[in-house]
């Protein structure tokens, strides 16, 4: 699995659950904000790198047996049922997922978990 490949996937996952009705924002973890906090310290000590980093809100790990753990970490726009929401999150994330890996050759399963952190 090459970087540019696993970042693809974390593009998928992140259009597709920004999209979803009622999705107000990708929640940022505490790892994004730390990384971003360090970058411009990491781009004066090694110019011409970039760091490989997670699409805010999204985590994405390959699994044994060749398919992909999901994570999504949401805000959802407070006048939505949250578990409407969830549910098509998850599967317009999966199909998303699905489909990216389809087209490269690599038929996996996909497992994504949906976190609701807060309602605005």
């Amino acid at each position: 699995m090459t970087t540019p490949h696993r970042e693809n996937i974390h593009r998928a996952a992140a259009r597709a659950a920004l999209e979803v009705p009622g999705v107000a924002a990708l929640q940022p973890t505490l790892a994004d904000r730390l990384a971003l906090a360090a970058f411009p310290v990491h781009r004066a000590m090694a110019p011409g790198t970039t760091p490989h980093r997670e699409a805010a809100g999204i985590r994405c790990e390959p699994t044994a047996d060749g398919g992909w753990n999901v994570e999504v970490r949401c805000i959802l726009h407070a006048d939505r049922r949250v578990v409407d929401v969830a549910r098509q999150l998850r599967e317009d994330v999966r199909t998303a997922v699905t489909t990216y890996l389809a087209r490269h050759g690599t038929a996996a399963p996909v497992t994504v978990t949906v976190t609701v952190t807060s309602t605005v």
